[in-house]
């Protein structure tokens, strides 16, 4: 008998222009965390989608409980007792909670003896039971959509456990997840490790994968770095091994000067009472703002407030002492003010597009000829430009962005507002699910721009993010800006006790 629940032995797999795997090899032990590190495009999600059987490997063996298997789909996989929960979540937001827990795999009756149809009365049954089992309080006839992304999450984590696993894939499990939910989700994998479950874990949340890993795979550009115990691991000696090189520092040196006041804003409300309310603030010119809080604090929906994506009552937007009516995204953009959304995937990146449509689709109008045509090699003049600057890896122009790793789709969508030449730039979690190496580079475009001359708003949830890069930090609770601090005198102590002044 095996010692090993899973093996993957030389595993190879390449795409157009990308080996994405690279002689690859993973061992799963029963009843152990086993964290996947690497940067992203390492080879992580690519690996696990060999074993799921989303993917084919072009070469490589799988072992199963000592047996040599082929898992040719997701469907033979889960037979097998294999469950993922994917980093990219997939909602069906007009079914309700225990359709989506279910789906594909239905409890059935017989209508009349001898019409298959779906028993709902034992779904739900067994939908609640589940729930109680990980401890989520949900109503499983509650519709999807109605819950918010970290709920989701929650849901797909379920769905994963409903299947009895003897093997569960976690893939930045905790990237929406709140305190508590993590906290929850912890619980739920020391129940799965004494029943005997193998967990691969992928993280790059070092403080989570230091607390519960037992083992820790580390991958680079596609190839098996090594295998170590995860007692005794330190987050320094797990970058060095990840990144291929001792990272001195974890933020850049900051040369940007804040200069006068550019961006003001006044008793800014939203048109609902439970989101932000008399929020003002100013901003510098060649300054990084950054905007702190937890989460429910409604920095987000402030700042889709600023851009016009959603409605306010009361309040005044002026740019260089000029008040600005901005009723929709249109209206700030024409006025030199961008924003990175937070969710690169559902509000950011167009999957299917490629690399130079995502870049240039925010800046057409200014390569339009005659008023009808795009000059294509304007466009691509702009991409490769980008491509150079950004230090973007993709196999050409012509790719699929969502082909590439979540680093460099973040670096597309950063060049797509660039090339609008705006002044202000809101960057809502502009480092969330990237890896270390990936997130490095974001600061340095973040303070090379600000030396530029260009204004940043930054929200993180990351104090440490926070304090390494902010020149200032707003900080905001309950819709409420409850103070600001200085970049070089914050501590998480001070920030803190500003996110937590409730009324």
């Amino acid at each position: 008998m095996s010692e090993y629940r899973l093996e993957m032995r030389g595993v190879c797999k390449s795409f157009p222009g990308v080996k994405a795997l690279d002689n690859a090899r993973l061992c799963l032990r029963p009843g152990k965390v086993h964290a996947l590190m690497g940067e992203n495009g390492a080879g992580k999600s690519t690996l696990m989608k060999c074993m799921f059987g989303i993917y084919k490997m072009d070469e490589g063996e799988v072992y199963y409980e000592g047996q040599k298997v082929s898992i040719k789909d997701p469907l033979e996989a889960l037979k097998m007792g294999i469950a993922m929960v994917h980093q990219e979540l997939q909602p069906i937001p007009a079914r309700t909670i225990g359709e989506n827990i279910f789906l594909g795999r239905y409890p059935m009756k017989k209508l009349l003896g001898f019409i298959p149809v779906v028993d709902h009365k034992k779904m739900y049954e067994d939908t609640e039971i589940l729930l109680k089992k990980v401890r989520m309080n949900f109503d499983p006839r509650q519709m999807l959509g109605e819950l918010s992304v970290s709920q989701m999450q929650s849901v797909e984590i379920a769905k994963a456990v409903s299947a009895n696993c003897k093997v569960l894939i976690l893939d930045e499990p905790t990237s929406s997840l709140t305190a508590n939910e993590v906290e929850a989700l912890f619980r739920i994998i020391e129940d799965l490790k004494r029943d005997g479950v193998a967990i691969v874990y992928i993280s790059h949340k070092m403080d989570e994968i230091l607390r519960i890993s037992d083992e820790v795979t580390i991958m680079r550009d596609g190839k098996y770095i090594g295998t170590w115990d995860a007692a005794g691991l330190t987050t320094d000696f797990i970058i060095s091994k990840m990144v291929g090189r001792d990272l001195t520092n974890l933020y850049p040196e900051r040369h940007n000067v804040p200069g006068e006041v550019v961006f003001e804003v006044e008793n800014f409300s939203s048109i609902n009472p439970k989101s932000f309310r008399n929020v003002s603030f100013q901003l510098r010119r060649g300054e990084i703002l950054g905007v702190g809080g937890l989460v429910g604090a409604q920095r987000t929906e402030l700042m889709e407030g600023l851009f016009g994506i959603r409605s306010h009552t009361t309040g005044s937007i002026k740019y260089m002492g000029k008040e600005l009516n901005i009723r929709r995204p249109k209206d700030a953009i024409d006025n030199g003010i961008a924003m990175l959304t937070e969710d690169r995937r559902a509000t950011g990146i167009m999957g299917v597009l490629s690399v130079a449509d995502n870049v240039s689709v925010a800046s057409l109008q200014q390569y339009l000829e005659l008023g009808v045509m795009i000059n294509d090699k304007k466009v691509e003049n702009l991409v490769q430009e980008n491509v150079k600057k950004m230090n973007i890896k993709t196999p050409s122009s012509k790719t699929q962005i969502k082909s590439l790793s979540g680093g460099n789709q973040q670096k597309v969508l950063i060049g797509r507002w660039l090339a609008n030449s705006p002044d202000v730039l809101i960057l809502d979690e502009p480092t969330r699910g990237i890896d270390v190496g990936a997130k490095y580079e974001i600061y340095c475009i973040i303070e090379e721009l600000a030396r530029a001359g260009k204004s940043i708003i930054m929200i993180s949830s990351e104090m440490a993010e926070l304090m390494g890069m902010s020149d200032r930090i707003m900080v905001m609770c309950d819709g409420r800006v409850t103070g600001f601090v200085d970049g070089r005198d914050a501590t998480q102590e001070k920030l803190m006790e500003l996110e937590t002044q409730f009324v």
